[in-house]
């Protein structure tokens, strides 16, 4: 007699296998239906509830919610072209370019690939080349292809938590392991994961190091908090031990290595893979289109900047003069800053934002209209003024606290436009419409950037270098002072 002390972890495997047995029973001796008969049924039926529990519905349902086909993907990646296109108009020896048309290139193959590939990421010690090794003997391996990520939570270097996940965005399907409940870092990878419409399942392994009750509290614990979407492995069961009696009354002990119990993982994986391999595919090219298309907006949007750097130096300086020639209340400054419109149509042709000058004049003046209602006008002068307070020598000169400030305010405006072209699509025709919460949330964020005490003093400086520079030497030496 051999028998195996370990703790009845598969319940639910023996009642459904106990429901079959009388199943059996009961169809070999139908006359004894009863009670007996009864019993069985409702076994049979509490399997079959148990099955349909067990079913792949999150995950399934995770990927019903992302409205992808395959003409989506095409148009997605479409997109990225026109990218792509316009950096090689606007810059036609630019670096990047041989990589990224390789790269659209590759995305158009992987609309028909038929590999799944799936990878199985976590933290330090949670079992990932276990699991994988006992995936990889299974007949799935002609379709699905397993990728171990480097252990996650790690601060720097090459294996930091950013550039392993931007590694998984890469794959179709992530088992994401742990093993026990989960903690706030993990949590935060998951809701990432999430966020960045990365299908996953959440794998809790190493079940079989916990008491029967400890582990299905993890389980649940689990589930309740990812809201489902959670299967329980043991990829390497603990050895157990068995003891064998003998008929001389001896008695044989040793260590047994139990299978792995990963027939809950294959189930949903397998049923995910096969009735959703297409669409995983889609959606993984279309969360790389939309990479891909960011990238080349960035380097699209480096090459705009600075094209548009020196343009916006040139109209801030000349609207330092206009305002430091004829001084007015720091309330008109804007108004008298009527050259701040064809400054917004040389930056608007920079982007694609077509302005006739009509409609420059009226981006001017909105501009100037949501400065006054924040309060930046006054706020930039206050500043400016206290840099140079101590300055007599600026003060008899009258006009340079308002033509630096009219600099300062054109240069606000210049790098506000630019920032909101750039969250703008590519290739827009008219730039008639402007959306004025984003351009208030925009001036804001910018106006912020530049008010940092050694960006002022720096830009003063400037100023009165090309306003007063009869009296250079003598206006350097009072802003010095003024920085104290």
């Amino acid at each position: 007699m051999v028998v195996k002390l370990q703790r009845p972890i598969l319940v639910g495997g023996l009642g459904l296998s106990f429901s079959l047995w009388m199943l059996d029973s009961w169809h070999d001796s139908i006359v004894q239906v009863g009670e007996f008969g009864l019993l069985s049924a409702l076994a049979v039926g509490g399997g079959l509830w148990l099955f349909q529990q067990n079913r792949p519905k999150d995950s399934l349902e995770q990927l019903d919610g992302m409205l992808v086909d395959r003409a989506t993907v095409e148009s997605a990646i479409a997109k990225t072209e026109t990218v792509i296109n316009q950096l090689a108009q606007e810059a036609e020896n630019h670096s990047a370019l041989e990589t990224l048309r390789e790269q659209i290139a590759q995305l158009l193959l992987e609309l028909d690939r038929q590999k799944i590939k799936v990878a199985v990421t976590g933290g330090k010690s949670v079992g990932k080349s276990t699991l994988i090794k006992v995936l990889q003997n299974l007949e799935t391996q002609n379709f699905v292809s397993l990728q171990e990520t480097a252990p996650l939570f790690r601060e720097v270097g090459e294996n930091s938590d950013a550039a392993i996940l931007a590694e998984v965005a890469k794959s179709d399907f992530v088992l994401f392991l742990t093993n026990g409940d989960l903690t706030d870092s993990e949590f935060q990878i998951l809701q990432q994961l999430k966020a960045a419409n990365q299908p996953n399942m959440l794998v809790f392994n190493k079940q079989d190091q916990y008491l029967t009750d400890e582990s299905a509290n993890i389980l649940l614990s689990l589930k309740q908090r990812m809201q489902g979407n959670v299967v329980a492995t043991a990829a390497s069961p603990i050895a157990i031990k068995v003891r064998k009696h003998e008929a001389d009354g001896s008695v044989q002990e040793w260590m047994e290595q139990p299978a792995a119990d990963i027939q809950q993982l294959t189930q949903q994986l397998g049923e995910v893979l096969a009735q959703q391999r297409q669409r995983l595919v889609w959606v993984t090219t279309m969360r790389k289109a939309g990479l891909l298309k960011a990238e080349a907006k960035n380097w699209l949007n480096g090459t705009r900047r600075d094209r548009a750097t020196p343009i916006i130096e040139q109209y801030q300086w000349i609207a330092a003069a206009a305002a430091f020639a004829n001084p007015v209340p720091a309330f008109d400054i804007l108004a008298t800053a009527a050259i701040n419109a064809q400054m917004v149509m040389d930056l608007g042709n920079i982007y694609q934002q077509k302005f006739s000058l009509e409609q420059a004049q009226t981006v001017a003046g909105t501009m100037g209209s949501l400065m006054l209602k924040l309060g930046l006008v006054e706020l930039s002068t206050k500043a400016i003024s206290t840099v140079l307070k101590s300055n007599a020598i600026t003060f008899v000169a009258g006009g340079v606290v308002q033509g630096v400030s009219a600099a300062y305010l054109t240069r606000v405006a210049g790098l506000s436009l630019v920032e909101y072209f750039q969250q703008q699509e590519i290739a827009i025709d008219s730039g008639t419409g402007l959306n004025l919460e984003n351009l208030r949330q925009t001036l804001q964020k910018v106006f912020q950037q530049n008010q940092q005490i050694g960006f002022l003093q720096g830009f003063v400086k400037q100023g009165m270098k090309r306003l007063l520079p009869e009296v250079q030497s003598v206006e350097v030496v009072g802003v010095q002072k003024a920085m104290g």
